[in-house]
């Protein structure tokens, strides 16, 4: 394959993050040792915060006031079509029950976990959408018990729109609580809560540690990390919708990957002609967040043409993927490995993350190689059940004794011809592993 760069980047994901696991390794020792108190001081020091850790329906109702009636009835559409789309995906999964042999039965059964903490971002922008994303899912999984955590701000709390789209998703509690100590206080029980049986939704680098090291003693959604964004674009693609794309997720952090990969040289050019025009013209905090993120993470690709442009794609995985060119049905049935995809103009990855309905958590770093985003299933555990009629164990019983004693196993052996001498006494059955 043969990709011109007309830009590179100097670094990448990886090469930006920190080694943390040692310091979320001791914060997480020092919680489940130390209890309410010690996730107390850390809040105290990392989120300067000692106003109430588990907001009361009085806090809550107060919050909700403070929330302006035009951003409660948008918050109010998005999350209407989160739990339309989440419903759909719930009832594509469906108890079965098959039989493997005449009288032996097989299923599958869904079952909801009962507790997920949803974590909500809330430092450097009020992650509002995070909130619609992680509690409507898990709401309409079915979870017994959803508690919504969020870092609060020093001597305001919880962001209020965050509190109010926590709460009319669903969710049970609502944590004013940041960081480590936060992940660490729903996957302990701490403060009177269930102890989390899946850990969700986006955060900084030290949450995400805290998930990694936490995997396997409670269920999380994924490992992310810094959000990326891919456009493949032909030459019927308008460069500054293209341009304007590729700022609009620049601007999550000074290390959030853009790639525009193209067949057509003219319209790279002039797109990055005006990415740096676009980035000028943010508020402060953006720019220099989109800025950093173009200059050194970003990249330009100019493939020979569409075949190239697809595997190219398929070869980054991104977190976010929008096609801007001819045919959109033939970029649907070709790509492959994407968290999420947006066809055509009309749609844009800002609208996957506020409102339209799919899930904006979202696998990063190529791990759309092989899982997608958050959803319903996440939530949900595929467990299996079996019934027999005695004449439909038989065949499987005999079966089940042999290859046990092939693999030197014994007592499973036993455990079939138990059942066969049983229910056939008299008969006699060859349940050894020679010919």
């Amino acid at each position: 394959m043969t990709r011109e760069y007309l830009k590179n980047a100097t670094l990448t994901a990886r090469s930006g993050a920190s080694d943390v696991s040692d310091i979320v390794q001791g914060i997480l020792n020092d919680i489940e040792v130390g209890g309410d108190a010690k996730a107390l001081e850390y809040a105290t020091k990392f989120d300067k915060y000692e106003g109430s850790v588990l907001l009361s329906d009085a806090e809550i109702q107060a919050a909700i006031a403070a929330v302006p009636e035009k951003l409660k009835r948008d918050i109010e559409f998005s999350h209407g079509n989160v739990k339309r789309f989440a419903e759909a995906q719930k009832a594509s999964m469906t108890d079965i029950a098959v039989e493997v042999v005449p009288g032996m039965t097989a299923g599958q059964k869904m079952i909801p976990v009962d507790a997920a903490g949803c974590y909500v971002p809330g430092g450097r922008y009020s992650h509002i959408a995070s909130a619609i994303m992680t509690v409507t899912t898990a709401k309409v999984a079915g979870c017994k018990h959803i508690v919504a955590c969020s870092p609060p701000r020093p001597g305001v709390g919880v962001a209020p729109a965050i509190v109010y789209a926590a709460h009319i998703c669903g969710a049970d509690k609502i944590m004013a609580m940041g960081g480590v100590q936060g992940v660490a206080a729903m996957t302990f029980g701490l403060f009177g809560l269930p102890k989390a049986n899946i850990l969700v939704g986006p955060g900084n680098q030290f949450v995400a540690e805290a998930k990694r090291i936490l995997f396997g003693r409670v269920g999380i959604d994924m490992i992310a990390g810094p959000t990326d964004s891919l456009i493949l674009a032909d030459a019927s693609a308008d460069p500054m919708v293209v341009a304007t794309d590729l700022v609009g997720q620049a601007e999550h952090g000074y290390n959030s990957p853009v790639w525009l990969v193209t067949d057509n040289r003219a319209l790279a050019e002039e797109v990055m002609r005006l990415v740096p025009v676009l980035i000028v013209d943010l508020p402060e905090v953006n720019r220099e967040n989109a800025a950093a993120a173009w200059r050194d993470y970003a990249e330009v690709i100019l493939c020979s043409d569409r075949v190239e442009m697809a595997a190219t794609s398929d070869d980054y995985a991104p977190e976010h993927l929008t096609v801007m060119a001819e045919d959109l049905d033939w970029w649907l049935d070709r790509l492959t490995c994407y968290g999420s995809l947006f066809l055509g103009e009309e749609t844009t990855v800002a609208f996957g993350d506020k409102a339209s309905g799919t899930n904006h958590v979202l696998p990063t770093s190529r791990a759309a190689t092989y899982t997608g985003g958050l959803s319903v299933h996440k939530y949900m555990k595929i467990v299996t059940w079996q019934r027999s009629t005695a004449d439909a164990m038989k065949p499987i019983a005999q079966a089940t004794a042999r290859i046990s004693r092939l693999e030197g196993m014994e007592a499973h052996a036993r455990t079939a011809d138990i059942r066969l001498a049983k229910f056939f006494p008299g008969e006699n059955f060859d349940l050894t592993a020679e010919d």
